[in-house]
């Protein structure tokens, strides 16, 4: 399966275009067909920046150096609340 200009887009670009749908829907004044059509694209760019916030979160580790050895501590939310994987 080819991959959609959603899925290779940067996580800015598609919270863009997702705000931009959003935007439109929330306008109301579009035929059903074409919401439809805005609503399952912005389904898969709400996917696409799920999946890159996902993966940098993974990325985001603080590395302690404990008694010689790097130890990947999980990154922790503003409220102190680790995150869950």
């Amino acid at each position: 399966m080819p991959e959609t200009p959603e899925k290779a887009a940067s996580f800015e670009t598609a919270l863009e275009q997702l705000e931009k749908i959003v935007k439109e829907l929330e306008n109301g004044d579009l035929p059903l067909e074409k919401s439809l059509e805005l609503f399952e694209k912005g389904m898969e760019l709400s996917e696409n920046c799920r999946q890159q916030l996902s993966a940098a979160e993974s990325r985001v580790e603080i590395l302690l150096k404990k008694q010689g050895k790097v130890e990947a501590v999980p990154f922790e939310l503003e409220d102190g609340e680790a995150t869950s994987r």
